[in-house]
Formats: structure tokens, C-alpha cells, sequence
């Protein structure tokens, strides 16, 4: 399974199990901030925040925290100022990252994420020197029991899709997009009652790098502290950990 997809589907487990359900609405209220803030707080006019109100209330966040999340980005009220940076790098085996993070304090992220990934094997890398690898698409996913292959992949396509993916090894159709029709197809996926999955406009790879077993642990170790750090948004790579080495992790 690709490496985006890979790492999707053990985030999207992640969440459902994760009990630190504050340091998940920390990074939301962050995103809605920094939403806000870059195109206004209506989100019928700006797809970035409503797409973070949707994370807010798949989280249970309260519309109170949303509400204040918007007014301190749009400067209605007073609160902590985020800017947003991101960082490229190497990890084990080569791997290209992408670290988008949202901090208050950019030297001590810098320093913190430097610190991640030294320790687990990987190097800070230039602006510019693996974003190269990687281009923005929207993504979507859904489960191959709740669709048929030829129908969903005529509809993904006549509507505004610019791939259909059929993975041998998921057990999930794969739906891939340009960032400005996005919204717009999963609307209509929406309106034909197809259940999604996950939906993000997201950094695909361009290409993959094969992880054997013996870096497999350690690319995931590094990814999920990256993932865990407060201030660290999304996380992209270009990995790919083939089933077997995965099913034998998972023993």
C-alpha cells in the first residue's frame, strides 16, 4: 500500500483510539485560527475553515471553542498569535518528509523538531529539497464494501476526479482530486449518499520508497512522534511498507 495511504489508515485508527482528546482540539483550534486568519471567519467562503470546523465537530469539540478559535483568528478577540512553517526532511531509508507545523514560537518547534528527528534517525533537509517529491491533491477515500469498482469510478470521474485508484492490498477506493474541485466532488459524492471515509486536500508523492523490515519500525516511530508533537499539523511522506513486513510488525 502507498506510503500516504499507509500512514492515513494508522492516523485514522489512531484518532478513533486516541484518548488525548485535548492535544487533538489544540491542533484543531490552531488550524481554525490560521484558517481564519488567511481568508475570513465565513466558512461558506472559505473552504480551509470549513473543512477545520469539520474536524471540530468530528472531535465533539465544543462550538464555543470554535466560535473563540475564529474570532482570535480574524483579531475579533485577543489571543495567542500562530504562524505556520514547514519543514522538509530525510528519515530511515531515505524517506522524504514534509512537517507542516503551527506554532506560537518558531525557534523552540524548530528546535524540537530538529530533536525528533535526530533521535529516530532521520535530518532536518533545506527548504525546497523534498517538496519537489510530493504535489498537492485532494483525497478521498471509501470502503470497496460500500461501492461497486466500474460505478464509483464513473461517477468519481464524471464529476470532476482526476484519478480512480483500486489498490490490490486496501481494502478502500482511493479517489484523487485537483485542490480547487475538491470540495466540489465530495459534495456531489455526498449528495449520491457515497460514505467517505476521509477527505483531505493532502501532498501526494510522486513517487515511493520501498521500506524493508529492517526500517520499518522506525520510520513509524519517527512518524508518530512527529504526529505527536503539539504543534506538528500534517505530516507527509513517501514511504511504502509492503504487507508482509506490516504483518509481521504487527505480531
Amino acid at each position: 500500500m502507498g506510503g500516504h495511504s499507509h500512514w492515513a489508515g494508522i492516523k485514522h485508527k489512531k484518532a478513533i483510539t486516541d484518548a488525548k482528546r485535548g492535544k487533538v482540539w489544540t491542533k484543531i483550534i490552531k488550524e481554525i485560527a490560521i484558517a481564519a486568519k488567511a481568508g475570513g471567519g465565513n466558512p461558506d467562503d472559505n473552504p480551509r475553515l470549513r473543512s477545520a470546523i469539520q474536524d471540530a465537530k468530528g472531535s465533539n469539540m465544543p462550538l464555543d471553542n470554535v466560535k473563540r478559535a475564529i474570532r482570535r483568528g480574524t483579531g475579533q478577540e485577543p489571543g495567542v498569535v500562530y504562524e505556520e512553517i514547514t519543514y522538509e526532511a530525510y528519515g530511515p531509508g531515505g524517506i522524504a518528509i514534509i512537517i507542516n507545523v503551527t506554532t506560537d514560537n518558531k525557534n523552540r518547534a524548530a528546535s524540537e523538531i530538529r530533536k525528533i528527528l535526530d533521535t529516530r534517525g532521520g535530518n532536518m533537509g533545506s527548504t525546497g529539497a523534498v517538496g519537489w517529491m510530493f504535489e498537492q491533491k485532494g483525497y478521498l477515500t471509501v470502503k470497496k464494501t460500500d461501492a461497486k469498482e466500474d460505478e464509483l469510478m464513473s461517477l468519481a470521474l464524471e464529476i470532476g476526479a482526476d484519478d480512480f485508484r483500486s489498490v490490490p492490498e486496501s481494502d478502500e477506493f482511493e479517489i484523487i482530486t485537483s485542490p480547487a474541485e475538491f470540495d466540489s466532488v465530495k459534495t456531489k459524492l455526498e449528495e449520491k449518499k457515497v460514505p467517505i471515509v476521509a477527505g483531505e486536500i493532502t501532498m501526494l508523492p510522486k513517487n515511493e520508497v520501498n521500506i524493508g523490515e529492517d526500517k520499518a519500525e522506525a520510520v513509524l516511530k519517527l512518524m508518530d512522534e512527529l504526529e505527536d508533537h503539539e504543534d506538528v499539523q500534517k505530516v507527509y511522506s513517501n514511504f511504502n511498507i509492503p504487507d508482509a513486513v506490516m504483518a509481521k510488525m504487527d505480531k
